[in-house]
């Protein structure tokens, strides 16, 4: 089991750069974030690669990895590899979109997977060549898992196998629960991105359960 569980940010769907920039650099200043899946939405190739290098700029130079959101009908694996970005997460399990993608970006660049929701897919998943695995992300319908159900299978999977986990917190307060079950990754999305008190605020929340969750004082 892992001593301190790390970061994994996703971004907002993001059609155009905006004020965007800014919010991804309060996020992650500190450094300690260890990646950052970018959700495009962009129209147009141009306008997706002007945004994934955008981010490139800030995500990569502090030590974090900067992953595709791979998107329905989209060559996301190619636009990796030509935008510099450092791999793909596939949120549909062991779709042939994965397959596909994989067979391309391995072994240079990194794969994740979602849409894992049972024990067995979670192992024909891991036995997939995969960087990790993601659990408890909403769904194609945009339906949240149920967060015990996540739980138990983020516990299980941390305490026998070797490809690392991401637990996906859909807020703030499951940080402490998820890096006390042993998830190398926590991810929060709308938990930082649509805080009320600002990106920086959350991150710092963020941060300090992170750090309260491998005491015994929480």
């Amino acid at each position: 089991m892992v001593e301190t569980a790390r970061l994994y940010l996703v971004t907002p769907p993001l059609e155009r750069l905006g004020d965007f920039p800014d919010q991804l650099r309060q996020a992650v200043e500190p450094g300690d974030v260890a990646c950052v899946l970018l959700r495009l939405r962009a129209r147009d190739d141009q306008e997706a690669k002007k945004i994934v290098r955008a981010a490139a700029d800030i995500v990569q130079p502090r030590g974090a990895a900067l992953l595709l959101e791979a998107d329905a009908g989209a060559d996301s694996a190619t636009l990796a590899m030509r935008a510099n970005a450092d791999g793909v997460h596939y949120g549909r399990g062991l779709s042939q979109e994965f397959v596909e993608g994989a067979a391309k970006l391995k072994p240079r660049r990194i794969v994740g997977l979602g849409g894992i929701t049972s024990r067995d897919d979670a192992m024909v998943a891991g036995e997939a060549d995969v960087d990790y695995l993601m659990f408890g992300a909403r769904d194609a319908r945009g339906i949240t898992p149920d967060h015990e159900r996540t739980l138990e299978l983020v516990t299980w999977w941390a305490d026998i196998f070797n490809v690392p986990c991401v637990a996906y917190a859909h807020d703030l307060a499951e940080i402490v629960e998820y890096s006390k079950a042993g998830a190398e990754f926590v991810a929060l999305g709308a938990a930082v991105f649509e805080d009320p008190r600002g990106v920086a605020a959350a991150m710092a929340d963020a941060r300090r359960l992170i750090a309260l969750s491998q005491s015994d004082h929480v």
